[in-house]
Formats: C-alpha cells, structure tokens, sequence
C-alpha cells in the first residue's frame, strides 16, 4: 500500500479520499477550510494536514482534485504549496478538470524537481465518486502512469492512457463537449414530447432502448420532467469546462458551433439562479420561455 496525500475534498475529492483510505492506503488529507479535513480525518481515520506542503511529506503518490487552473497552482506552488514538500520520485496525479497549458506548465516544473505528473481528470459525477465508479483520462509518461493506476484503481471503474502530459485534460474536453450536445437535444426532446401531450418519461423509456439511447437520457430523463435538478455536477462547473474547451479550441483553428451555443444557454440558466443546478437543467430554458413555474 502507498503513502498517499490527497488535496481538495469537494463533492468529488471527500469520497474519492475516502475510497482510497478504505483501500488501506495511508492517506493525508489537506482541503482549504481545515474544519472539513478534520472531519474527514475524523470519518475515516486518516491524517489532515493545515498546509499542502505538510500533507506531502514523505508521500509517495499527490492526488489532487481542486476548482480550476488558479486553485491548482495555489495547492502546487508556493512555500506552502505541494511541490516545496514532495520528495524526489513522488508522483502528482491532478484530478481536477484544467487547461491543458496549466497542466504542462505544472509538469514542467515538477520535472525539474524529480517529480512525475500524471493529468487524470475523471468522468461520473459526484455519484461515480461516492460510488467509486469514475471514468479516468490521463495523460503522462508511461511509468509514472501505470504507477499510479493501482492507487486510482480505488475509485474508478475505467481507466486509460492517451498519451503525453495533458493527453488527459485533452480527452476531458471532449467528454464535457459530447456531454452538452447530448443533454440540450434530450431537453429539446423531452420538452416537445410534453407539449405534444406524450407521456415524456414513457417516451424517454423507450428512445434510450434504440438509436436515440444515451446515459444522460437514462439516467437524467425524469428528473428532468419532474423538474428536479439537485443532483450531478453543477451548471457553474461545466461552464468552467466548457471556457477551456472552447479557448483550446480556439488555439486550434478549430470551431465548435454548438459547444458555443449551449454555453450560452448555460450562461442563461445561471442568469436564472441555476448556477448550482445540475446540468440536465438546460430544459429550464424552455419552461422560462413558455412562462411555466422553474
């Protein structure tokens, strides 16, 4: 078993943390409110630690799972940040959901010290964590990689290398691409089917058995006709993910329609006080336009 710190315990990093301390692993926690580290410690009987720098030290393995790019460098760099306590031959695996540029630009420094990176944003939600179900995408070099799956092994479902540093974060942009698309069709589905006087959880019942299937029409479809959106990751967070998508898109020449429009109708359902709504929410946009109670 490994000597493990684990950085940010939000929806995602509490349980994740805790999947790993379960495993028999001897995990350190930090998180930037203290009280909540100490709860964890308390839960689980692990360590906490009041800096990043002390919750390193001596670990073998550095989870992260933070808000984004500024976070991420907060926990990293810095006298107190992660880097100015890891040892030589430690291995960073970064969780959280970044720009590929940070995601270099951290490696690189760590580099110079001895220290691996691992990129390895994941894909399942607050449930997928808590259940430890996460889909992992990572990127890196091949040793520190295949060195640090039999720790993730605690909290995933499926895990995969697609390349370099940054490969990861990469892989996660299109995730949360392929995921917008999808959940703004559903909506527009399943709003039509309520106006055409169907019975929408009926009809979302069969569709997800053929062509037109998916897990978000699975697993989101009647939430989103009960008007129910307290689950799942949050409207603020996928707009997060999707500014990075769409920058890096951008420094690619590469044009993304319709990635661009649902951000923007994102942008409206947070105008709407859904900023923390699940992201099945889109569906608000309609029941706004049509003057029906949200």
């Amino acid at each position: 078993m490994a000597k493990v710190a684990f950085l940010g315990l939000g929806v995602m990093g509490y349980p994740m943390a805790g999947h790993l301390k379960a495993a028999g692993h001897d995990v350190t926690v930090y998180n930037r409110t203290t009280a909540k580290a100490e709860k964890w410690a308390g839960e689980h009987g692990g360590g906490f630690a009041a800096t990043p720098r002390e919750a390193v030290a001596e670990c073998d393995f550095v989870m992260a799972c933070v808000g984004n790019d500024d976070d991420l460098r907060s926990v990293v760099l810095g006298a107190d940040g992660a880097f100015a306590g890891m040892k030589a031959g430690a291995i960073f695996v970064d969780h959280t959901t970044v720009s590929a540029i940070v995601t270099r630009e951290l490696a690189e420094q760590g580099a110079a010290q001895g220290i691996a990176w691992v990129d390895a944003p994941v894909s399942g939600g607050q449930a997928g964590a808590e259940n430890g179900q996460l889909a992992i995408m990572c990127g890196g070099d091949d040793a520190p990689y295949g060195a640090a799956v039999p720790v993730m092994d605690a909290y995933a479902k499926a895990i995969e290398h697609f390349g370099p540093v940054g490969s990861g974060q990469l892989t996660k942009m299109v995730n949360q691409v392929c995921i917008v698309g999808a959940v703004q069709s559903i909506s527009e589905g399943l709003y039509f089917a309520m106006k055409a006087g169907l019975d929408a959880k009926k009809v979302a019942k069969l569709v997800s058995q053929g062509a037109g299937g998916s897990w978000q029409l699975a697993n989101r479809a009647d939430t989103m006709v009960d008007n129910h959106f307290t689950h799942g990751f949050a409207v603020d967070w996928m707009r997060k993910d999707l500014g990075i998508a769409l920058e890096q898109g951008k420094e690619m020449g590469l044009s993304l329609p319709v990635t661009a429009l649902v951000d923007q109708f994102y942008a409206e359902v947070q105008q709407l006080g859904g900023g923390r709504w699940d992201t099945s929410s889109l569906i608000q946009r309609f029941r706004k336009m049509n003057s029906e109670e949200i």
